[in-house]
């Protein structure tokens, strides 16, 4: 498949991405969405205030160095699931809704697309998105893998129907084609920025609460 020409106007670096996107397009969107998932995590730590992991005094001082920056396994497993899961998973499902889709035009076809988007691609995606949290965060079983998305689908596909179809008319009206996946890409990553700050800042007022609480428990003679 030949490389589609980026428009003139674009900033170099925009334009080289647009046509590696065009000629590789799953591998580009897999680095794309790893390189986002890791900054994701280390940014949303840092906004919610979170205390850098402990680290041994004898160890290297690079070591150091990353926990301060909030540099964390999680952030690097959130970049593996980001390449191995998310990336593959959404590049598959946009594939069959584009070849429904194909050749279709006009309002209709865009209101088609939109809801096949939040009614079908949305919840598989939120599905897998949960699955795989509730694995990096330590779930042992299936069970413990089930909680966690029965626990989070509904709030999460709500936040998905809320923002998702904004930025999808906002991209068919005023961006050329061929700028919706990094549009796409950015308006995630800062929702996934917002909502992971906001899911982290909730864990340590509760570990706070849990703390103060144990702390006031009398103490047994």
């Amino acid at each position: 498949m030949s490389a589609a020409a980026a428009p003139r106007h674009m900033h170099p670096l925009l334009a080289a991405y647009v046509r590696n996107l065009s000629a590789h397009p799953l591998r580009t969107k897999a680095l794309t969405t790893a390189v986002l998932q890791f900054f994701q995590e280390i940014l949303a730590s840092h906004f919610a205030g979170a205390p850098p992991p402990r680290v041994s005094k004898n160890a290297p001082f690079l070591l150091h160095v990353l926990a301060r920056a909030q540099v964390t396994p999680k952030a690097f497993k959130m970049a593996a699931y980001g390449f191995f899961v998310s990336a593959p998973v959404s590049h598959t499902l946009v594939k069959a809704l584009q070849r429904v889709f194909a050749g279709k035009t006009g309002l209709a076809a865009r209101l088609g697309t939109l809801l096949a988007s939040q009614l079908v691609v949305a919840p598989i995606q939120v599905f897998t998105y949960l699955a795989c949290m509730a694995v990096i965060n330590g779930a042992k079983s299936v069970d413990d893998v089930a909680k966690t998305v029965k626990a989070g689908f509904g709030k999460v596909i709500r936040i998905t129907w809320m923002t998702a179809p904004v930025y999808m008319v906002l991209a068919q009206r005023f961006l050329p084609a061929e700028l919706w996946a990094p549009f796409f890409n950015f308006m995630q990553f800062l929702i996934g920025t917002v909502l992971s700050t906001k899911i982290k800042k909730m864990r340590l007022e509760a570990d706070k609460k849990k703390e103060k609480d144990k702390n006031k428990e009398p103490k047994k003679d």
